[in-house]
């Protein structure tokens, strides 16, 4: 049966490929965004489906649908992006949320939220389980975004116990893959795009911190799948690619992909940029029949592909 379903930030990096994902599957979408972060480009090829709708709105206001699911993606993932405009950012994690979660009280919608791994901060715990409750700076530069999305987590939990709004959570570790935006200074599109160009390639601190890299089709696979489950499966849940990098070795792959001429330069650590991130997935993987299944070195080059189609 068709549902209808409503995908806020649906025309940015992940959220394209949500919408696409959910209209290859025979549903309807509607796709909101305020195209801050997202871009027409990225759906402009979904526009001929009579089955998709785009709306250029803000979630820090509220709006109405009729809709069976929800799936609330809105807000600006990158730090480039999310530090531009700090207070916005935090009206639209926990703004958002509010009018979301008010959405689906109303018209009994099942709704998802794309919460993150910056909710465990620079953890203590290593690699991140869900029961661990995070080691995050509430006042420091990447606080608009990590405590924004902490406290929509917290929203989403009380409009459950309260009103009994079926909710789902899910907490994103990295993610790359086509449709990224060349300038939104996150590790891996900046790496491809200095390689491309064969400039010099910016290492933080000794770029021996880790991060677990996560392509784009995975995530979708395991958003769907979270959101399919029975009303008894809450989360949180992470949805990531256990396999574990240091920045360095990042770096280095992408320029032996590229057959780049580019030098790895360093520059000083950024204000609480955690040292490990990896997420523990078994959650994931006995509930949902879930596990990531493009590997690094193949998600780069589809990657990579795509960077050398467009222009930056």
């Amino acid at each position: 049966m068709r549902k209808r379903i409503l995908v806020t930030g649906g025309a940015g990096f992940v959220g394209s490929h949500l919408c696409e994902k959910l209209l290859a599957q025979g549903n309807e979408v509607i796709c909101i965004d305020n195209f801050f972060t997202g871009a027409k480009q990225n759906i402009v090829h979904l526009m001929e489906n009579p089955y998709f709708e785009v709306i250029r709105h803000d979630v820090t206001m509220p709006f109405a649908a009729e809709v069976d699911q929800i799936y609330n993606l809105a807000c600006p993932a990158s730090p480039i992006h999310y530090q531009f405009d700090a207070i916005q950012t935090v009206k639209t994690s926990v703004m958002g949320a509010i009018n979301v979660l008010g959405l689906a009280k109303r018209i009994k919608a099942k709704v998802l939220q794309a919460s993150t791994s910056e909710v465990y901060g620079d953890p203590h715990v290593h690699p991140q389980t869900e029961v661990y409750w995070g080691n995050v700076n509430p006042i420091g530069i990447r606080s608009c975004y990590d405590e924004g999305k902490r406290c929509a987590e917290t929203l989403f939990m009380d409009y459950h116990r309260m009103n009994g709004v079926k909710i789902k959570i899910i907490r994103i570790f990295n993610t790359y893959g086509e449709r990224m935006h060349p300038n939104d200074g996150r590790v891996v599109s900046n790496f491809i795009v200095q390689a491309l160009n064969n400039q010099d390639i910016t290492v933080f601190g000794k770029g021996e911190q880790t991060r677990s890299f996560q392509y784009v089709s995975d995530l979708i696979e395991g958003m769907v799948r979270v959101m399919a489950t029975d009303d008894k499966i809450i989360g949180p849940i992470n949805i990531g690619n256990p396999g574990e990098y240091t920045i360095i070795e990042l770096a280095e792959k992408i320029i032996h992909l590229t057959q780049s001429k580019s030098k790895i330069i360093y520059q000083p650590l950024p204000q609480d940029d955690p040292l490990q991130r990896c997420p523990d997935i078994t959650f994931a993987e006995k509930n949902l029949g879930w596990t990531p299944k493009v590997q690094l070195e193949e998600g780069l080059l589809r990657t990579i592909e795509y960077f050398k189609q467009i222009k930056f």
